[in-house]
């Protein structure tokens, strides 16, 4: 029975691709890539010669049935992000859902994700904890800090580099300034770094040092 695979890929390293990834994408009739450019960059390194199709978040709300029902059809069908696993904070989600619904066997590999290391590295609990993703960047801000606030388990954030003085300077004026935070930057590459502090020495931090890469944050709980 064919079926829909979410394969995740390298964050940074391409040496955390697992030799069970390379085999599914070298199997399926067709990988859908969130950009082709990206993906083919990867599949050329370990010598993948397959089919590819566009697939992203300007355009997955119109392509998920029509891919539902080529793997009802009998395809087998790999999905990728641009890094990472699909679906966390990248197209997927659609897609998942109606194979789902159309009783479609979808099959996500475990694999490279960057939140997982960025939580572990923190040294904050993580026995309990919140993924928040990107925040709203305009609508909802507000809001969603003073949620943060009131938040007792860990919050894992992503982070653009442009914004990541901003959003410190804003979680402070909601939780003072003594709040614990963890962020990391630049997982698995060869720039890889973790502050660790009070929101205002890793503020600090990041104003005396120009913010690159990209960023996961780990918020403390309220205590």
């Amino acid at each position: 029975m064919a079926k829909l695979y979410l394969v995740p890929t390298p964050v940074g390293n391409l040496e955390d691709m697992t030799f069970r990834a390379i085999r599914v994408l070298k199997e399926v009739d067709l990988i859908l890539a969130e950009d082709t450019r990206t993906t083919g960059f990867l599949l050329k390194h370990f010598q993948i010669e397959n089919r590819m199709q566009s697939h992203h978040k300007f355009n997955e709300h119109k392509t998920v049935e029509a891919v539902a029902n080529r793997i009802k059809a009998g395809e087998n069908i790999a999905l990728v992000s641009d890094a990472g696993t699909p679906a966390i904070s990248d197209p997927g989600f659609l897609l998942v859902r109606a194979c789902v619904e159309a009783g479609v066997e979808v099959e996500c590999l475990p694999g490279a994700t960057a939140f997982v290391p960025a939580l572990v590295n923190s040294g904050l609990p993580n026995d309990r904890f919140c993924f928040e993703g990107f925040l709203p960047q305009k609508k909802g801000r507000q809001t969603k800090f003073k949620e943060l606030a009131e938040e007792t388990r860990t919050t894992v954030i992503y982070e653009s580099p442009f914004r990541v003085v901003k959003t410190l300077t804003q979680m402070i004026e909601f939780m003072g300034e003594d709040r614990k935070i963890s962020v990391s930057r630049e997982i698995s590459k060869m720039h890889e770094e973790t502050v660790r502090g009070t929101l205002a020495e890793v503020k600090a931090h990041f104003e005396a040092h120009e913010p690159k890469g990209e960023f996961v944050m780990v918020l403390s709980g309220k205590e």
